[in-house]
């Protein structure tokens, strides 16, 4: 019997053999045409896979199911927020795609139009985006709740022909209007619609617009019987546009083909985050965010696994709402945030005790980096491995991971662990372009086309800008950027840093937010904390830290701040040395976020500069950064 390949050489014969690597994950989804072509990189950096084959994002995550399973659950749709519990068979889900399409038909909608969803978690969301894929019209999903003006810019970018919306959405038990911000934002737009369709979830005010605006009810019963078949596309068409968040000026529209992104995705679900077909998978994301689109919809639904859409918050009704889910539902893979971890991790530690957790195999944790007391502390609380996983709406699924459905690979806490297969990863010198091959340098995680299936085909109606943003960056060298700091340890681990533009430069030393931000979290009173460089006459830069402590008394008074505020600085003295020793460390009870969980880290610096902190549309709580300039006001 032939010995088994090590990750090591699947892992080269990836990048070797692109042809045969990708042929064999290519018969994870079915084929309506085979492709002549498994990559075609004529043109770099323009890269396209599976050319000359024709097949269906939705064929492939629903009706093939279908067909086979039509009773096997597919979509559970959970909501703390108006206590709702619904659960889609692969037949029922298949049936309300269909008639999702067929209302976006009857409202003008056809091949290579974009269709713009605006919505909350709810199941009408997905549907809409299913149906897109079905009819080969392009969905741009847009984070619900964004105000009018980031709004504007993106039905402007995208051009929709129709806006899908609802009346409101809900969090914290607190309802978030949408009608009169998408109204607005329609107003504000070159661009008009021809049609909007709105849900009505009886949450809010929801004025109809006449002639514009359609009601989806309505519709949905006019279309009860709906059969709307699946329209075969080539593998290069594109599925998607989503906006990358943290935009400045132009929104950045992140174009994703179909055939690449299928096959990655059904591939990922297997080998990375190890989901077998009638199981259950729950991303705790939204589906505004890449994440949302990769591993809430598309991957668990290519996988045939059933997916959990969960509308509310981690800590309502209580910090065990999640675990509860694992348990009724049978969850083997859950994928979150590091910022979620460590919501949880200021709530009662029983409520992570309180449920049988015996299905899962792991927690895949991606977004931002995870630092080494916040693993641990989740590892020790749930009994279950923890997986680190880095990438980007770019990418669209992990370029670092550990790929277990290979082999067995250890973990190493604070470690997102190694290049996936297809991804030729390198660590670059910013300023020569020379590749670091020695372990523990820091240089900028590049990645050498062509970029893997699945990843960005380009920016949406700007090649232009696509190259020049990704792959003009690094001198000397056309390689994508990810515009992110890493080191590689002697055995391969790689840890990200933070941005390259998140460095902070103190007298001439080069220190990453994260290297901090890990060593005042490793306080045993610290919750959470956020690192910023802030300009100084003496040293050019010096770091900031604002903390976030898991009992706020221990800071009560000022001398107990300052005692406190004194341990740290010895940590981190000791830990980093007296050169990343922070300036201040102040006491905050919340840190500005966006309401998919980033950290507002250029608003942090820019009040801290007494600076304007520029859009801050994806903010979830103003006063949170007021926190913040009563701070330094204070001085």
């Amino acid at each position: 019997m032939p010995k088994r390949p090590t990750f090591a050489q699947v892992h080269r014969r990836s990048l070797d053999d692109k042809e045969a690597f990708w042929s064999e994950q290519a018969e994870l989804i079915h084929w309506e045409k085979p492709f002549k072509t498994v990559c075609d990189y004529r043109n770099p950096p323009f890269a396209n896979w599976f050319v000359g084959g024709k097949t269906n994002l939705c064929y492939n995550a629903v009706d093939r199911h279908a067909e086979k399973h039509p009773k096997r659950k597919a979509l559970i749709w959970v909501s703390t927020e108006v206590d709702k519990e619904v659960v889609y068979t692969f037949a029922e889900l298949q049936s309300e795609v269909q008639r999702m399409a067929a209302i976006l038909k009857s409202l003008g909608v056809k091949k290579g139009d974009r269709v713009l969803v605006y919505m909350p978690m709810v199941p009408e969301a997905v549907f809409a985006m299913l149906a897109c894929t079905r009819i080969g019209a392009l969905h741009s999903v847009v984070f619900g709740g964004f105000a009018s003006v980031s709004l504007a810019s993106r039905i402007d970018d995208a051009q929709p022909s129709v806006i899908v919306s609802a009346d409101a959405g809900s969090r914290g038990g607190k309802v978030v209007p949408y009608k009169g911000l998408l109204d607005e934002a329609i107003r504000l737009a070159v661009h008009k619609p021809e049609k909007v369709l709105m849900v009505n979830r009886g949450l809010a005010p929801m004025p109809m617009e006449p002639g514009r605006d359609v009601d989806y009810a309505t519709l949905h019963q006019r279309f009860a019987d709906a059969t709307v078949p699946v329209t075969w596309v080539d593998s290069t068409h594109p599925s998607y546009t989503l906006y990358t968040s943290g935009t400045t000026g132009k929104p950045k529209g992140v174009q994703r083909d179909t055939g690449g992104y299928a096959v990655a995705l059904a591939a990922s679900m297997k080998h990375i985050f190890l989901g077998k077909p009638g199981e259950t998978y729950f991303s705790t994301s939204d589906i505004g965010w890449v994440v949302g689109h990769s591993y809430i919809v598309y991957g668990p639904l290519l996988a045939g696994m059933a997916t959990i859409l969960y509308e509310g918050l981690p800590t309502r009704p209580d910090a065990a709402i999640w675990w509860s889910l694992v348990e009724k539902y049978k969850v083997t893979s859950m994928f979150s945030a590091p910022t979620a971890v460590r919501v949880l991790k200021k709530q009662d530690p029983s409520a992570l005790k309180k449920h049988d957790l015996s299905s899962l195999r792991a927690l895949f944790l991606a977004g931002e980096p995870l630092d080494e007391p916040t693993s641990a502390w989740i590892a020790e609380a749930l009994g279950r491995p923890i997986i680190d996983n880095y990438w980007q709406t770019e990418t669209g699924w992990p370029i670092l991971s550990l790929c277990n459905g290979l082999q067995k690979q250890d973990s190493r806490i604070g470690s997102p662990g190694k290049p996936v297969y297809g991804y030729d990863v390198k660590l670059l010198d910013e300023s020569s372009g020379e590749e670091l091959t020695q372990p523990n340098q820091k240089g900028v995680v590049a990645i050498e086309g062509p970029l893997p299936p699945g990843c960005m085909q380009t920016v949406w109606r700007d090649d232009a800008r696509f190259v020049k943003t990704y792959w003009s960056s690094i001198p000397g060298r056309q390689v994508y950027s990810t515009f992110d700091w890493g080191i590689r340890d002697e055995d391969g681990y790689y840890f990200i840093l933070g941005r390259t533009d998140d460095v902070i430069n103190v007298a001439g030393h080069r220190l990453g937010t994260r290297e901090i931000e890990e060593s005042i979290s490793s306080h045993p009173a610290v919750a959470e904390v956020a690192v910023v460089g802030v300009a100084d006459q003496l040293k050019g830069q010096v770091a900031m830290a604002f903390a976030v402590l898991k009992d706020a008394s221990k800071a009560a008074s000022t001398a107990d701040a300052l005692k406190l505020e004194g341990e740290i600085m010895k940590l981190v003295d000791g830990q980093l040395g007296a050169v990343a020793r922070p300036a201040r460390v102040r006491f905050v009870s919340v840190l500005p976020k966006t309401r998919s969980g980033k950290l507002l880290r250029r608003a942090i610096q820019a009040v801290c500069e007494q600076r304007d902190p520029g859009d801050l549309t994806t903010i979830e709580d103003p006063s949170a950064l007021q926190q913040i300039k009563d701070l330094v006001g204070a001085g």
